[in-house]
């Protein structure tokens, strides 16, 4: 199998496995009981946050999650405070900040979407007419999920500290953490989310990082895990699964093979002039407008040669159209026409060129029936 569907979730290193199995089976304890086994384990939660702490470059807290849409929610309702507040998010965001801020606007509270350039960017000159003093959070990805368009957060810090220096500034860093190498010091960060499942560590495992804990309200109420923002036992197996693969995720010789796959990938596709492809800043993520050809066709066809594909973010491929990709200026047959590619960096050149010209082969005879 070959599979380049890796912005909707990559697989577990087997040493992340070993780890959930120890964490699962032997150091099964409760972090929160008082003997001394369960206080081990805490200890072994504090070191995960150190962890994370260290490979985002900050200081501050780190709130375990179930994933990154329960980081989301946290990071946006627990920000959340009642008065004339306005909050600023972008088109391009993930559903689980999209469909928070969409709720934000139900409930009253002035809403801005910030449209994206071409290059799927956020448009940093509309961002700017939006911002001021009543300006509470601005929330938006690091890393598009769609189109790999890397934002310029010097540049959104800049603008932020122009217009409201006082708002808070959340990023979903959930496609660039571990994928790029930053430190979010230098860009002023309030709040970044992260999901394990996203740098082959496992699923239903995330954290929040937030500067200033005084900033954030507890959104979810119990016994008063992480220190009162996130009630609920601990996932302890997942989380040092996932602290391992942090660990053993080498940002910067992955970055360098997955930008190799990447150029070997499109060096078959571009073959094909009909072919046109979204190249975000991310080595990580592109995308391929199959003119004339439903995308999903593709993926179905590449799917019988055990090749997987994406046809975009995994948590709407049930939805009709695509709203990052709209807002980038595709129009809908476009849209139809689309499929995503994701890389990891065990995959190796081969495999890219050969998914590379299976494309083309398979888009090619499908055209021939349908032109």
């Amino acid at each position: 199998m070959i599979y380049l569907d890796n912005a909707a979730t990559t697989k577990m290193l087997e040493g992340a496995v070993d780890v959930y199995a120890k964490y699962a089976c032997q150091s099964f304890f409760n972090p929160s009981a008082g003997y001394n086994k369960a206080i081990n384990i805490a200890k072994d939660l504090e070191r995960v946050r150190n962890i994370i702490l260290n490979k985002l470059g900050a200081k501050g807290d780190v709130i375990f999650t179930s994933g990154a849409t329960e980081s989301n929610n946290l990071a946006i309702f627990g920000s959340k405070r009642n008065g004339k507040w306005e909050y600023v998010f972008s088109e391009g965001e993930h559903p689980s900040v999209y469909n928070v801020a969409k709720e934000l606007e139900s409930q009253g509270f002035i809403v801005h979407f910030i449209g994206l350039r071409k290059d799927g960017q956020i448009d940093y000159e509309q961002l700017e007419s939006v911002l001021n003093e009543k300006t509470r959070l601005i929330s938006t990805m690091h890393v598009s999920n769609e189109t790999g368009a890397i934002n310029d957060l010097h540049l959104i810090d800049k603008i932020r500290q122009k217009k409201c220096p006082k708002a808070l500034l959340h990023i979903d860093g959930v496609q660039a953490f571990c994928k790029l190498e930053y430190n979010i010091t230098d860009y002023n960060i309030d709040l970044y989310t992260i999901s394990g499942h996203k740098f082959c560590g496992p699923k239903g495992v995330g954290a929040l990082f937030v500067k200033n804990i005084s900033s954030l309200k507890n959104t979810v109420f119990g016994g008063g895990q992480e220190g009162g923002y996130r009630s609920g036992t601990e996932n302890v197996p997942a989380i040092m699964a996932m602290g391992y693969a942090i660990e053993h995720y080498n940002t910067k010789e992955n970055y360098s093979k997955v930008e190799s796959l990447k150029e070997a990938f499109l060096a078959e596709i571009r073959k094909e002039d009909k072919i046109d492809t979204i190249e975000g800043d991310s080595p990580y993520i592109v995308g391929l407008n199959l003119k004339g050809v439903n995308g999903e066709t593709i993926m179905r066809a590449l799917q019988d040669e055990d090749i997987l594909v994406g046809i975009g973010s995994a948590c709407s491929t049930k939805k009709a159209g695509n709203r990052v990709l709209n807002s980038i200026g595709y129009n809908l047959n476009e849209i139809k026409s689309h499929i995503r590619i994701s890389f990891i960096a065990d995959l190796t050149i081969d495999e890219a060129k050969f998914a590379g010209k299976k494309i083309v082969e398979i888009y090619n005879r499908i055209w021939e029936n349908v032109k």
